[in-house]
Order: structure tokens, then sequence, then C-alpha cells
């Protein structure tokens, strides 16, 4: 049967016929209006203006970025972030302000001890100044369909700055989603956003907000010490299957879990982890090859570049470092962005890396948590 009389057999097959005829002789550049369009709404770079500096403690500061144009920028979903570029490379910072006002992007950033863009940051940004950041991007943020209407959230210090989003955007826009935040600080003057999540909390029901130092003064009568598997109780009450976020410092992770999962028994897959950089010590993870010394260097070699780099150090700072710098963003093996391919060699992933299942076989590692064993050809 020939293409046109089984066309005949199907109701409107006439109409799509004409159409696709149309199509055919379309010589618009339908493309560029597409690309204005997801540029709109996701785009590679943006070049912001610092509109204010707010003081949070004495470790940190809000900056307040806007457009320059004053247009709004792109929409997120509370708990992403952007990564910022400065000195060279770039780092992932959480968005703090709400999603459900578009005219600028508070981003929050403390003080890390050596820490190379949040020092650069913290001592050099000010008023007036431009930043380049990403558009907003990540999957730590909640999901209606999977996480449910009745969340917890554990934050250990600056990372109560996604679960600030996120109550911010359930005032903002009256959600009905109960939240629960349990806040571990280590000092009374540590607390982001004390006052301002207090007050949230007392003004909506829905909203409930726990405060734990670990180091607590005179001045403190509220809960103390860590976040352990029986204050998370006394707390939040039972979880029953709620969604847990966790976001904090790394340490905070394998314990947390550890709480969760074998004290509490609560389920792994109700459990969501921010992703948070590379590990700081690589070969304290259990896989981390026997005999293998962190401190001896490799040579390193791509596209007629070569250069000297230790075992125990990311290839993707390493990269940056030799003036390659490969497309990047969450700096955590979550996103894929920096995936380069390995030529020669051998390279270790942390237990971060999130792979895709083609990648061993095809050679390719994430660079911010992979780690070169032996000397490596890169295709960057």
């Amino acid at each position: 049967m020939t293409p046109h009389h089984l066309a005949a057999r199907f109701a409107g097959a006439d109409a799509v016929r004409d159409e696709i005829a149309a199509r055919a002789a379309d010589t618009a550049d339908h493309a560029a209006p597409t690309r204005r369009a997801v540029d709109a709404h996701h785009p590679r770079r943006l070049d912001l203006l610092v509109d204010r500096v707010v003081d949070e403690t004495p470790s940190t500061r809000t900056f307040r970025l806007r457009r320059p144009d004053g247009a709004d920028l792109p929409p997120f979903l509370a708990g992403q972030y952007v990564g910022v570029f400065a000195d060279g490379t770039n780092r992932p910072y959480a968005i703090s302000s709400s999603p459900a006002d578009l005219r600028h992007y508070d981003l929050t950033v403390r003080r890390v001890p050596g820490g190379r863009i949040s020092n650069h940051l913290l001592d050099t940004l000010a008023a007036g100044r431009t930043l380049t950041t990403t558009g907003p991007q990540g999957t730590f943020h909640h999901n209606p369909l999977f996480h449910g209407e009745d969340v917890v959230f554990l934050a250990g210090g600056s990372g109560v700055v996604p679960a600030t989003s996120m109550i911010r955007e359930i005032a903002d826009r009256g959600l009905d989603r109960r939240f629960h935040l349990v806040y571990g600080s280590r000092s009374l003057d540590d607390i982001l956003f004390r006052a301002e999540l207090d007050a949230l909390a007392a003004d909506h029901s829905h909203i409930r907000v726990h405060h734990v130092l670990q180091h607590p003064d005179p001045r403190w009568s509220g809960p103390t010490g860590l976040l352990t598997a029986e204050l998370v109780t006394e707390l939040a009450g039972p979880l029953d299957g709620r969604m847990v976020y966790v976001c904090g410092p790394q340490a905070l992770y394998p314990y947390a879990l550890g709480q969760l999962t074998e004290r509490l028994g609560h389920p792994r897959r109700r459990i969501r982890l921010e992703a948070n950089g590379a590990p700081a010590d690589p070969t304290a993870q259990r896989h981390w090859p026997d005999g293998t010394d962190p401190a001896r260097e490799v040579t390193v070699a791509t596209r007629g570049t070569v250069f000297r780099t230790r075992r125990g150090r990311p290839l993707l700072d390493a990269l940056e470092d030799a003036g390659i710098r490969p497309e990047s963003a969450c700096r955590s093996g979550e996103c894929g962005l920096c995936r380069i391919r390995v030529l020669k060699g051998e390279v270790h992933h942390a237990e971060e890396a999130r792979l895709r299942l083609s990648d061993p076989d095809s050679g390719y590692a994430h660079a911010c948590v992979a780690y070169p064993l032996t000397d490596v050809e890169l295709d960057v």
C-alpha cells in the first residue's frame, strides 16, 4: 500500500501532510527566537550588579544581585544555586532569597578558613561592583509529587541558606506546605537569619523552626549539642516517612545519615543530601586505593599542555591552575558539566561522583571529583 493510500485511512491525514509540506518550504530562522527563549530562562552566564551588601554575622554577608538594567532575573526553584566566577575559578552558592521576587538574587556567603572564593568575595566585593554567575542550577529543591507537603530540613551552619529560600517562598506565596527546620549552629552569634526565621515561624503555623547550639553560652536556654536521632525526634516529631533534607558542612552528611537510617530506621530514599563540594580528604573514603600516596605527583597532558599535580588534588582544580577551564557548576560530582575524557592513564572517583552508566566504559570522568592515580592524557 502506498503512503498516499495509507494516509487516506487516517482522519486528518491530509491536514498533517499539508503542514509537513508547508514546513518543508519554510526557510525562516526559527533557531534564533528559540535560542533567545531558552537563554531567558536558562542562561549560561549572567553579569550582575551588586546592589547591596548585608552583614549577617561576623563571618557571613549577603550580596544582593540585580541586572544592571533592572529587568527581572531568570526564575529558579527554592534551594537552587548559581555558580560564581572569581579569581580564575568558580564556586556554587545557594540563593537565599525567595523565588517569588525575581528583581534580585541574594547570595549568602560564609567565610571558610583557607577558602579561596568565599574569602575573596567577602574581602573584595562591594556595592556597585559586578559579578558574573551562571544561571540557576541544581536538584536540591522541593518536588511536591515525590516529596509530599510535610518535610523536615536538617541544616548546619550556612546549610540553612537553601532552607531560608524555601521558607521565604512558603510565606510569600502562601503555600500549604508544612516545613520543619532543625538548624544547628556553633554558637549564638553564628545563627543566620535568626530574627527573620523566628518571626516567620511565629506568623505561620505550618512553619516551625528550632535552633540548636553546639557551644552555648549563658544567654542560651534552648536545645544544645549535635543533631542526634533523639533530638530530631524530640523537635520534629516522628518522621513517619516524611522527606528529610540535609544541608551543611561535609561532616554533617555521614553523621546525619547514621542518625536517620541506623538509629531511626528512616528510609534512605526519603533523605535528600545537598551536594557540597569535593571531599576534604579523598583518602579517608573507603575505596581510595591502598598504598596510593596522595602527595605523589603525576603528569597531566591535554592538547599541548603538560603539567604536574598531586594525586590527591581534583583534576578540575589542577586544570584551572594550568589555565584550562572546563565548564563546571556544582563542583561536587553531580551536575556533570565538567565531564572530560581520559584517553590514557587511571583516575579515581570520589564517592560523590554521579557517573552516567556509560561513563566508565567510555572513559569519561567528572573532573571536579576525579583524582589522577597515574600519568594521564585528557581530552578537555
